[in-house]
């Protein structure tokens, strides 16, 4: 087993150590409770806490009771491989984690060594299937693949005679979708007018907003997070720019709207069908909200990876890595997102992306 690494490192929080040290079963989620991205974090914490509370509100599984803990990697790769050697000296067998690719691909290393089951509701980077270092890999989401074939689509057909851009953050999830896009869309005949990198977690992108001013941008395409995206929005706005910003699932938070105010209306954005929908998800929903939980974006993606794995379990009688994994790879699993199983690499099968647009403060299907 790993030695850990210092708790300062990445914090990681029980819910309650003398609790955590009578579970019968210790399982995590782990993602950005900090930082700018931290209203994902509270996403996959809300699912979380709410599939484990209605699992062992139904008596556990096998008679055992799941004790929740919640690990902080700011996603930040480093911080990431912290929090997953302190899972690992916490005798968590079961992670529902990370959200960033960046996050979970350098995290996955140990929880393959260490006979941890991952399944991610976020990370949506091929490579973290595709190169899994073990079979307990899993996610609940689609890929930057499929989501770039449907947005790279998208921008042919729609804005086929526009001047469109391409802009990424330079991280695994960020240039990932980006390049995916425009992949799809130059196969699909049209070009790009220009192709940028930007640096997240600056507040000011005059510079690059200057620069789609001059090339005449009417779409412009983000690879990155709802952060970013907002201000650059903004900024376009304040340069008197209506140019249609377009990007991916990191805009699935109502803090977008937050930072772009009214001009945020018409931001078009790929996210799978809203699982917050589905009939059997309303019950969850209904929980959630009277919790004070946010059941948007990947609240239900977290609270689905842990119901799969928690029949998996079952089915197999015991939490043992083989065995579960066994049970993960040939059942189907009924979850608030419907009906679902795992493919030969870890991957779901759920139906693919659709487009949002987001409007009034919200975001909802595209008209």
């Amino acid at each position: 087993m790993k030695k850990l690494l210092m708790a300062s490192v990445a914090t990681v929080v029980g819910m309650g150590l003398s609790t955590a040290a009578m579970a019968d079963i210790i399982i995590a989620t782990a993602g950005p409770m900090t930082g700018q991205y931290a209203s994902f974090g509270a996403q996959m914490k809300a699912g979380a806490e709410q599939a484990v509370e209605d699992i062992n509100a139904a008596g556990g599984i096998n008679g055992e009771k799941l004790v929740l803990q919640i690990g902080d990697d700011a996603c930040d790769p480093k911080q990431a491989v912290a929090v997953a050697n302190q899972f690992v000296g916490s005798g968590v067998v079961f992670v529902a984690g990370h959200f960033c690719s960046g996050s979970s691909i350098p995290a996955s290393q140990v929880y393959a060594e260490e006979g941890i089951i991952q399944i991610s509701p976020a990370s949506t980077n091929p490579t973290f299937t595709d190169a899994r270092p073990g079979p307990g890999i899993f996610r609940t989401c689609g890929r930057d693949d499929q989501q770039g074939q449907v947005a790279g689509a998208f921008l042919a057909e729609k804005f086929g005679d526009k001047n469109i851009a391409i802009i990424h953050d330079k991280t695994a999830y960020g240039k990932g979708l980006a390049d995916e896009t425009k992949k799809y869309m130059n196969e699909a005949g049209k070009q790009e007018a220009l192709y940028e990198a930007y640096t997240a977690g600056e507040k000011d992108y005059t510079a690059l907003v200057s620069k789609l001013k001059s090339e005449n941008i009417d779409v412009l395409y983000v690879g990155g997070y709802h952060t970013e995206a907002g201000l650059i929005k903004r900024q376009m706005a304040e340069q008197g720019m209506s140019t249609i910003l377009v990007s991916g699932d990191a805009l699935v938070t109502d803090e977008y709207w937050s930072i772009t105010g009214d001009v945020g209306a018409g931001t078009l954005m790929t996210f799978s069908p809203d699982p917050r929908k589905n009939e059997v998800a309303k019950p969850v929903v209904a929980a959630l909200e009277a919790a004070g939980r946010t059941a948007e974006g990947y609240s239900l993606y977290t609270y689905a990876a842990i119901q799969a794995w928690a029949e998996a379990v079952k089915a197999a009688g015991s939490t043992d890595f083989d065995a579960v994994v066994g049970k993960l790879n040939e059942m189907e699993f009924s979850t608030v997102l419907g009906n679902l199983a795992f493919n030969d690499v870890g991957d779901v099968t759920l139906p693919g992306y659709v487009f949002y647009e987001w409007k009034d403060g919200t975001y909802d299907y595209m008209q």
